[in-house]
Parts: C-alpha cells; sequence; structure tokens
C-alpha cells in the first residue's frame, strides 16, 4: 500500500498522468498554456502590424486630428509589437519539464498579469477621454486624435486581454483534478488516495 501512495505522489509531482479521470497531463495543460500565451501574442502583433502600416500610410495623407489619429497608432503599436515579439518568443523557448507546483504558479501568473492588463487597459481608455476631452477645451487637434487613438487601442486591448483570460482561466481550471485531493495545512501535506 505504501509503494502506491509513493507513486502516486511521484506522479503528481513529476507531472504524470491522472488516470481514470480523464484529465489532462500537467504537462499538457502546460503546454496548452504556452500556446495560448504564444497564439495571442501572435493575435498582438498581427493588430500592431496592421495599424502601424495604416497609420504611416494614412498619418502621411491626412491632417489635424485624422493625423493624429493614426499617429498615435503607429507610435502605440510599435510597443505593442515589440510586447508581442518578447512574449511570443518567451511562450515558445523550450523548457525544462515543469512539475505541478511550477505548472500551477506559471498559469496562475499568467491570470494575474492578464487581470492587470485589464485593469490598465481601462486607464488606457479614461486617459484617452481625458485627452480627447481637453484637446476640444484648448481647440488642441493633436489631443483630439491622440485621445481618439488611446480609447480605440485600450479597447481593443480591453477585448484582447478578456478573451485571453477566459480562455487562460479555463485552461487552469484543468488543474482541479490533480490539486483537489492535496490538502496543505500548517501541520503538514495530506493527499486523499483511493482505491
Amino acid at each position: 500500500m505504501k509503494w502506491k501512495v509513493l507513486l502516486l505522489l511521484g506522479g503528481m509531482v513529476s507531472g504524470g498522468y491522472c488516470k481514470g479521470q480523464e484529465s489532462a497531463s500537467v504537462r499538457e495543460i502546460d503546454q496548452d498554456r504556452r500556446v495560448l500565451e504564444s497564439r495571442g501574442m501572435l493575435v498582438l502583433g498581427t493588430w500592431a502590424v496592421g495599424n502601424m502600416v495604416w497609420g504611416g500610410i494614412e498619418a502621411s495623407r491626412q491632417e489635424g486630428k485624422t493625423k493624429a489619429f493614426h499617429q498615435m497608432n503607429l507610435y502605440w503599436n510599435s510597443v505593442n509589437l515589440a510586447i508581442a515579439g518578447l512574449g511570443y518568443f518567451n511562450a515558445k523557448k523550450s523548457r525544462e519539464k515543469a512539475g505541478l507546483w511550477e505548472s500551477l504558479r506559471a498559469q496562475q501568473k499568467t491570470e494575474k498579469i492578464l487581470l492587470v492588463n485589464a485593469a490598465l487597459d481601462l486607464g488606457y481608455m479614461a486617459t484617452g477621454m481625458y485627452l480627447k476631452e481637453r484637446g476640444k477645451r484648448m481647440q488642441n487637434q493633436q489631443l483630439r486624435g491622440f485621445g481618439n487613438s488611446v480609447i480605440l487601442q485600450g479597447a481593443f486591448l480591453m477585448v484582447f486581454d478578456g478573451i485571453l483570460y477566459a480562455l487562460q482561466s479555463k485552461n487552469g481550471k484543468k488543474f482541479e483534478p490533480w490539486v483537489k485531493n492535496v490538502n496543505l495545512s500548517t501541520s503538514g501535506l495530506g493527499l486523499k488516495v483511493r482505491f
């Protein structure tokens, strides 16, 4: 009986398969998280490149607030492209096998980052509204155009982060079969084993 407990505990720690519950392995869950991250960065990068091309072309053709709108799209998305590139390569780089706790920690970190980003996105939209209103009061076309751009970019990022969070949260729920039988308390670690 002791060997069964040791085998089960060893399988959980090493990221083996949880048999009989049709649950994904820890390695599969971790891989799914990284795939979602890399695909998300491809979407962000595509948005950024499209906005940079469109913004560059239109900024050279327009004037006033429309020119400023396209200029800010170009500036904003140069940062988005850098973030997308770094995020993509980070998600794609090979990693050693992660155990249950490392994978769970990485999943939770990813979800927290997306929630923080969503809060920042609200701040971006509020800043854009402020710039737009200030531009109206001061009759400054550049501020109005910048404001419109920041509102658009913040709204896109809010939708983007919301969808990515929903997908990552769904992926994180795959850890439940792995951790539901583990009890961690001040007196030690407990494990429920059913035979």
